[in-house]
């Protein structure tokens, strides 16, 4: 299998190519883009948690105690005073930290459950829920740290099968079809388990139906594609125009006066924090039409 750098250097890649594409398409705020490529990262190294006393499991369990106990700490900030949430921010850590992480190898081993599509569903579905209902963020933006979880965790498996394959003395390993399997069929009662744990996390996932509608609109794939590649200038410099270029004239230069192209009136507008969604109405027309006047009072 890869190596923890590996996952990690594969994933941030991925995450930050999802993350370009992103922002290109004003489907996500600025604000929000961090919290979203950070769960393709952390999807990448996810699957290797059921590796005992490894660096990712080390690693992750000391992340989610921490995000745990921060996550409990901020949602019940008005509710108990200060000596009672320290002492329910310290509890979940110590929980998470230590008593989770145990009971979880207790019932767990590599490439088993967590090495299949049914956990990549079951985490996309969890970090739905999570950034909706504990992170407070919207429906949309919710989805798509999902879909980057989604696409961080398969990163992962993928690149288990991959190194499953010894190129250079042309034989696959004894490792081969562990990572990338739809269930775990050598350990039935953990694949209903995990089955059982995915329909409850969907069923406490926000609402769908908007996210799809506005990820599969025309507009948006329209805009993505005029904007894969420059027009007229790389990088803010009109190439075309450089000396060092044979066989190629100068652009004529616009007359003075030319107006320049006026600004698009209709910006798409990120008011959601995540897809954008349809501008207001124009506003009426004002009562008094042109070249109309009230009459003077007398």
């Amino acid at each position: 299998m890869a190596n923890f750098p590996t996952h990690i250097a594969v994933g941030t890649v991925v995450s930050g190519a999802l993350a370009t594409v992103t922002v290109a398409a004003d489907m996500v705020a600025p604000e929000n883009i961090v919290a979203v490529t950070l769960a393709g990262v952390l999807g990448s190294v996810l699957p290797d948690i059921d590796l005992k006393d490894s660096r990712p499991a080390r690693a992750m369990f000391a992340g989610l105690a921490v995000f745990f106990s921060f996550a409990v700490l901020f949602s019940l900030e008005r509710k108990y005073s200060i000596v009672e949430m320290l002492i329910l921010w310290m509890g979940t850590l110590v929980f998470v930290r230590y008593v989770v992480k145990e009971v979880f190898f207790n019932f767990s081993y590599h490439r088993g459950i967590w090495h299949s599509l049914l956990a990549t569903a079951f985490c996309a579905f969890v970090t739905a829920v999570v950034y909706s209902k504990l992170l407070g963020r919207n429906e949309g933006v919710a989805w798509l740290a999902a879909g980057f979880m989604a696409i961080g965790y398969m990163t992962h498996l993928i690149l288990d099968e991959i190194y499953s394959v010894d190129v250079m003395d042309t034989r696959i390993k004894a490792s081969f079809g562990t990572a990338v399997k739809p269930v775990d069929f050598n350990h039935p009662g953990h694949s209903a388990a995990m089955a059982v744990a995915t329909v409850l996390a969907f069923l406490l996932t926000p609402p769908v139906g908007g996210f799809v509608k506005d990820i599969s609109s025309r507009s948006l794939w329209t805009s993505l594609q005029h904007r894969l590649l420059p027009h007229d200038t790389w990088f803010g410099v009109d190439w075309r125009s450089t000396a060092w270029l044979p066989g190629r004239s100068a652009p004529a230069k616009p007359e003075e006066g030319t107006p320049a192209a006026a600004p698009n009136p209709n910006p798409s507008p990120i008011s959601t924090g995540s897809i954008p969604q349809p501008s207001a109405p124009p506003a009426a027309a004002a009562p008094e039409a042109a070249g109309e006047q009230k009459p003077k009072e007398q």
